[in-house]
Parts: structure tokens; C-alpha cells; sequence
């Protein structure tokens, strides 16, 4: 018979000893020793060391000490800073600090907590490691606390070098597996027609067309769209003494035909998106063949089970994704959603770190943040969902498109994804959006990341 709960717990008290009662289902096991980063999973940010202070700041890879070096300590583990030798992730009252790793305030339980998030727990307390409570209309603090146990105590610990596996064959990838070249501005390139006022045209983000783009290999187009009495048109925060612009069914024609004559390949489509449904609606159907294309993760059951494999996609001819930034709350309110007709809310299915990288001269910022973390949003890159993990959008560019610029900072591409984005993210890049696609062989750096998927 088996023994109850009851009677182990009363066996143990006459023992003396201390029991330990197995980790829920599912619950990951506590992780081996070896540097991690410790990353919050509601914010997304990461703990670094300040001159002392433990707080929480945007994932920045190997810089600005935010790696931590697991290892048992008797009963416990410490966390050590990987750049201040004998210096460890602790507490003093009721903030995180870093002390000694020799103190008993440096000392944690790593209790596993499901969904590979663990709680840090000062021995023998009810006092865990945590986010700071939210006040209102502010970010979380930066300083982590020592406080109960709650949402806010939950994080990961992210290897600072996880394993990968092999990509899969051909017919077994998922969509979620595969990383696409992306443009940036793709309508802006001074070859299919213009796209900014005067002077600002003198800088565009791409040199060459949307056919030329989709012929070099390009999957992924970002593309802002304003309203005019025109329709929605192709534009570069204003539409105003803009000659020959484009109108966003041109474009779109260009991939279906694209498409068409390429049955195994899959283009996504990102909007920037300033036009009202009517009118996008509108606009789409104008473009010949688009519903034939449209893939629509909404109807196949993707939240559920997962993104789909690209063979599917191909066989289906289901290879036209369709996403907008704009806000889904404004579009009921105005009595007509865009995910009716086919066009995705990005923050529903994607995570995107934040889009520029700094001024187009001089040192750039390559941290790796989410793009919709501030005072009244929280999508942290490390989303993740039951049966469902969000495509990761990540952003290498700056304000502004300086060749010389774009193509140093192309050619950095693979090493930012691999070390500071992924750790960010907790997952691969699905699309690499550049400037200048043509110049540093940002494809190379596509190429290395179809070449395994991250654990």
C-alpha cells in the first residue's frame, strides 16, 4: 500500500530529517551549475549588478554585468557575479544587493516552478527574489526586492551559452524554427517610386524594389502605410509632397505574383499601420490571387498546437502572412477588426525587441529589449503560451539608413542574435530585419541560423 502524504510527513517529524516533496508535474529541474542570466519572466529584463545594487536592466548579452554563476553551497546554491570574483547575488533587508558569497544572505533555494521558471527563496524565510511592485503609470522599478511569494518572484535562468539541436529535414521544420531575411522599410528604395518627403528621400532604407528584394531572397517586408484620399499608400511618416508614391495593393500584388510562380516559398508581411480597417480592407482586395495565398494562424488552431510545418504551408498554398501593429481595442471600438478579413495582430503572435539600435553615427546599443515594454504595456520578448511560442521579430538598425553604417553593423548580425537577442528572447530570430540587406551579407547570417534551433 501506497503511503499517504500524512504518514510521511509524520514519519519524517519523528526522524528528525527534512523532507523533500517531489516538484509539481511538469515542473523543471533545477538547473546544473554554470553561468546563467537571471531573467525575470514578467518583465523580460534581466539582474545585473550596479555598484552593489542587484537591479533589473535590458539583456545586453555579456556586458554589463548580468551573468551569474550557479553553484551548490551545502544545502543552498549562490549565484556569483561572473565579473567581481567572490561577489554574489544576495539580499540586505529588503533589497537584492550583492554581498559576499561566503554571507548567509547570499545563500538561495532554487525551487523549480513549472514552465522552466524557478523561484529564489532565502533559506528557511518566506522571502523570495523579486520584482518590485508596479506603481501606477510607471515601469517596474529597477531595483529587485526581497519580498513574498507571487507572480513577481518568478524567473528564469537563462544559460549564458544553451545547447542547440540540429535543424530538422527540410519536410519536418516548423515555422517557428526557421529564420527569414527581412527588410526594413522595404517600400522605402527610391526604385519603385518615392517614399518620404524631399531630403528625407535622400536616405532610403533599401537600394533596390520589391521584385529585386523578392528575387535576392528577401521573406520579410516591412511596410508603413498612411491614409490619403488615394487609398493607403506606402510612406514615410507622412505622405505630403511625396512624388510617385506607392500604393500598399501594388506591393502586395508584387509578392502574390511572387508567390505564384514560386509554390515552395513563404513571404510575411509587416504593416506599420496608420489607415482605418474599411480602407486596408479595401486595399487588399484589389490584389489578384491574395485570398488563393493568405494564411490565416487564427483558423488552424496555431494557439492550441503550434506553428504549422513550412512543408504544410507549401502543400496548403497557405504562404502570405499578414500582420499590423495596430491596436486591436481601437478596431472594435470602431466596429471592425483587421483579423476579420485576414490581417493578424502582431502583438497576439509575435514578440519584437526594440527597434533601433541608436543614432546612425557612433556607437550603436545593442541590447535586447522588448519593443512593447513601458509604462502601460508588457509583452517581454520571453513570452510564451502553452502549446504556442510567439515568432520573434528582431530589429538590427538605426534611426537612420547611413550605408556605410548599415553595412558595418550587417555584418554583426549573427554574433548580436547569438549573443545578446536569443538569451534575450529565449528563442531564435524568426525574421533578421535589416537596412540595406545588400551590403555586410546579412543572408550569412540567416544561413547560420538555419543551421540549428535553440533548446
Amino acid at each position: 500500500m501506497r503511503p499517504s502524504r500524512r504518514s510521511l510527513l509524520a514519519a519524517t517529524a519523528v526522524l528528525g530529517t527534512v523532507l523533500v516533496v517531489p516538484a509539481p508535474a511538469g515542473a523543471a529541474e533545477v538547473p546544473p551549475a554554470g553561468a546563467y542570466f537571471v531573467q525575470s519572466a514578467t518583465t523580460g529584463l534581466n539582474a545585473a549588478d550596479s555598484s552593489g545594487a542587484v537591479v533589473q536592466h535590458n539583456p545586453k548579452g555579456n556586458e554589463d554585468h548580468q551573468q551569474w554563476t550557479l553553484r551548490a553551497n551545502g544545502s543552498a546554491s549562490v549565484l556569483e557575479s561572473a565579473d567581481s570574483a567572490g561577489s554574489c547575488l544576495g539580499r540586505a533587508g529588503d533589497q537584492a544587493r550583492t554581498v559576499a558569497c561566503g554571507s548567509a544572505d547570499a545563500a538561495w533555494e532554487v525551487v523549480p516552478n513549472g514552465a522552466d521558471r524557478y523561484t529564489l527563496k532565502a533559506p528557511g524565510t518566506d522571502r523570495y527574489l523579486t520584482v518590485a511592485a508596479k506603481p501606477s503609470g510607471a515601469n517596474y522599478p529597477a531595483q529587485l526586492a526581497i519580498g513574498p511569494r507571487n507572480a513577481l518572484a518568478d524567473w528564469y535562468l537563462t544559460p549564458v551559452a544553451p545547447g542547440t539541436r540540429p535543424m530538422p529535414p527540410q519536410d519536418q521544420r516548423t515555422l517557428d524554427q526557421v529564420t527569414f531575411l527581412t527588410a526594413h522599410n522595404a517600400y522605402a528604395n527610391g526604385v519603385d517610386g518615392g517614399f518620404a518627403p524631399p531630403f528625407v528621400n535622400l536616405v532610403p532604407n533599401q537600394s533596390r524594389g520589391i521584385n529585386q528584394q523578392l528575387a535576392d531572397g528577401v521573406r520579410g517586408f516591412m511596410l508603413d502605410l498612411h491614409q490619403t484620399p488615394d487609398g493607403a499608400i506606402l510612406c514615410h511618416n507622412s505622405c505630403t509632397l511625396v512624388s510617385r508614391p506607392v500604393a500598399l495593393w501594388v506591393d502586395l500584388q508584387r509578392m502574390v505574383d511572387f508567390l505564384k510562380q514560386h509554390p515552395d516559398q513563404i513571404v510575411t508581411v509587416f504593416l506599420e499601420d496608420y489607415v482605418d480597417p474599411g480602407v486596408l480592407r479595401s486595399e487588399l482586395a484589389r490584389v489578384k490571387g491574395l485570398s488563393d495565398v493568405l494564411y490565416r494562424p487564427d483558423l488552424t488552431g496555431v494557439r492550441e498546437n503550434g506553428w504549422p510545418k513550412l512543408a504544410d504551408l507549401t502543400a496548403a498554398g497557405r504562404r502570405l502572412l499578414i500582420f499590423t501593429d495596430h491596436s486591436r481595442a481601437s478596431d472594435e471600438s470602431a466596429g471592425l477588426t483587421r483579423d476579420s478579413f485576414g490581417v493578424m495582430y502582431q502583438r497576439e503572435w509575435t514578440v519584437e525587441n526594440y527597434w533601433s539600435m541608436g543614432s546612425p553615427l557612433g556607437s550603436s546599443d545593442w541590447s535586447c529589449y522588448s519593443r512593447w515594454y513601458d509604462a502601460g504595456t508588457n509583452v517581454p520578448l520571453t513570452r510564451t503560451e502553452t502549446g504556442f511560442r510567439p515568432l520573434f521579430v528582431m530589429n538590427h538598425f538605426r534611426d537612420a539608413a547611413i550605408s556605410g553604417t548599415a553595412g558595418t553593423d550587417n555584418t554583426k548580425l549573427a554574433d548580436r542574435a547569438r549573443r545578446f537577442c536569443q538569451p534575450a528572447a529565449r528563442k531564435k530570430p524568426n525574421f533578421l530585419a535589416v537596412d540595406r540587406y545588400d551590403l555586410g551579407d546579412p543572408a550569412s547570417a540567416v544561413n547560420t541560423l538555419n543551421t540549428y534551433t535553440y533548446p
